[in-house]
């Protein structure tokens, strides 16, 4: 699990100081992480899905689109590779 000895004594105590994050990786290790699920719906949690979207990509438009370089272009633009259209 990767905790103290402690934290897993203070777990089965039921100590609410315990962090959540010890508590998921004793339920994963018992297989049982749906019980956290089920007490932790995420379609309920308003405040968690409004983080959820302020942390989303926003969606970044460059007004110029970039022109390739007389350099990068093919001398005859029908001939690529040899190959003409």
């Amino acid at each position: 699990m990767g905790v103290s000895v402690g934290t897993v004594q203070r777990l089965e105590a039921g100590d609410p100081g315990v962090a959540i994050g010890s508590l998921a990786m004793a339920l994963l290790a018992f297989g049982q992480l749906n019980r956290l699920l089920a007490v932790l719906p995420d379609s309920q949690d308003d405040i968690g899905q409004m983080v959820d979207r302020q942390n989303l990509p926003r969606r970044v438009r460059n007004g110029r689109q970039s022109q390739p370089v007389e350099s990068e272009r093919p001398a005859d633009a029908s001939a690529v590779d040899g190959a003409v259209f």
